[in-house]
């Protein structure tokens, strides 16, 4: 993205040239990356960016092509979630973080495949088919937003936006091995964004590097009254010369090294934190014992929100209506057992029986006040240290078919990416190695809140000396 910007303003490259290219390659992928491109759109707006440069605008987004995951919305281009209830939906209006991005003068490519709703971890679930890992055509690249991060490790745009409820942002960049920032909890509005669970969403910008990831999050960021958990705060433009880490504190939790860990992960990690330590940062022990609840906490109150937000989808409202019923409420239940597919099923039964009466104190209320436990636990961590470091998914990227018919496996891989959510802190994926297989393997980077500059600093730092971000599929 940078490198882009830079050719543009030297004159090696024009925005209408690059976007023609980025198009081109789009066209000829079989990665299912993208569910929606809008050529003309893309084409219109690469020449006015490229007037704009020529009058000596310097933003650096100006004529940068963007992709946007499907759960964001575009005034005038499908946003379907991925899901046959909402295939024909055309919003009339754009998300604020895609008017944020026009106004920078970006080139919005178009809409990235996703799991349905942005309910799953592999992309399988979306109704258009599965996105393919560009480093190996038979592996996952992640979930839900495997179509970005695919998009940017192949090259078809230089940075996309995803969502992040609880790792669907850092998971599929570990996987394709690009950087995803999960920011803290209300910097970037979700007005716009199609709600899963409203109390942990988050969209999060994704790049080739931890640079270009701070300039899109620069773009994004700040207050927006639509959004009632956006917060009212001013921002400073993120340095891009990197964080000296010299006298840095980066804790090292023994619970993200489980014995479930793979080999492969856990030797990558190490490795990176190693080269922290040679920058100069102090590798501090810590405990966060209550994490091991994490993803049992997460799995009722996410569904549950999940449960309530899906509730408007009943094809009077929204979707697509069955209408072969003449009865309401017959028509409610065929609409949304034919629209939704089987997980986001699963995650809305889920979530209703959690709030069911006589459930909603043993189970809701429950997982909530290990919620408070988790953020408590971050709360004190971070009085000893900077920055936590450990693994962004215990596995390298999988098979396909593998898993598809155990979701139980499937939510274990969110073990380590799911806390930050549950705290509302800032979180990021950098690469930092690869498995015996050949596939990435992120390290994931964890602030308090409002730290998001402190993670993107360091990970810049640690690009600058090693070289993982280079490596292309």
């Amino acid at each position: 993205m940078l490198d882009t910007a830079r050719r543009y303003r030297k004159e090696d490259l024009s925005p209408p040239a690059h976007v023609e290219s980025v198009l081109a390659r789009i066209r000829a992928s079989e990665l299912n990356a993208f569910v929606a491109v809008d050529e003309q759109g893309a084409l219109r707006d690469a020449a006015a960016a490229a007037s704009r440069i020529e009058r000596g605008q310097e933003d650096l987004l100006l004529g940068i092509p963007i992709a946007v995951k499907d759960n964001i919305c575009t005034k005038g281009l499908h946003t379907t979630c991925a899901s046959n209830l909402l295939k024909n939906f055309v919003p009339p209006y754009d998300a604020h973080v895609v008017e944020l991005l026009r106004n920078c003068g970006a080139v919005v490519l178009g809409k990235t495949n996703l799991d349905e709703f942005a309910m799953g971890s592999t992309t399988a679930t979306s109704s258009f088919g599965p996105t393919k890992n560009p480093w190996d055509m038979t592996k996952t690249p992640g979930g839900s937003s495997g179509g970005s991060a695919a998009a940017v490790a192949a090259g078809l745009c230089d940075g996309a936006l995803g969502s992040d409820t609880g790792g669907s942002v850092r998971q599929p960049a570990s996987f394709c091995g690009i950087t995803g920032l999960k920011p803290t909890y209300g910097t970037v509005s979700r007005y716009g964004l199609v709600a899963f669970a409203s109390s942990l969403d988050q969209i999060g910008p994704m790049g080739r590097n931890a640079r270009d990831v701070a300039v899109l999050f620069d773009a994004i960021r700040g207050h927006d009254p639509r959004d009632s958990t956006s917060i009212p705060r001013q921002y400073s433009p993120t340095s891009l010369d990197g964080l000296d880490l010299h006298g840095l504190r980066i804790g090292v939790p023994e619970i993200f090294f489980p014995q479930g860990l793979s080999r492969e992960v856990e030797r990558a990690v190490r490795f990176a934190i190693t080269v922290f330590a040679d920058l100069g940062a102090i590798i501090v022990p810590i405990e966060l014992p209550h994490l091991r609840y994490g993803v049992a906490a997460y799995y009722i109150i996410a569904p549950a929100e999940a449960s309530s937000n899906l509730a408007r989808y009943d094809g009077v409202r929204f979707g697509v209506r069955d209408s072969d019923e003449e009865d309401l409420f017959e028509m409610y239940c065929k609409t949304r057992s034919k629209g939704f597919g089987d997980e986001v099923k699963r995650r809305i039964m889920l979530g209703t029986y959690a709030l069911s009466a006589g459930y909603y104190e043993a189970y809701y209320r429950k997982a909530s006040q290990v919620r408070t436990l988790i953020a408590g636990d971050f709360r004190r961590a971070f009085d000893r240290c900077d920055m936590i470091a450990g693994p962004t998914v215990p596995v390298t990227a999988f098979g396909l078919g593998d898993m598809v018919d155990d979701p139980l496996s499937i939510y274990l891989l969110d073990i380590y990416t799911i806390p930050a959510n549950l705290a509302g802190i800032p979180a990021l994926s950098v690469p930092c190695g690869f498995g015996d297989n050949g596939m990435p393997v992120g390290l994931q980077l964890l602030g308090p809140p409002f730290g998001d500059e402190t993670i993107l600093g360091a990970a810049m730092t640690f690009q600058d000396r090693t070289r993982f971000h280079e490596v292309r599929p």
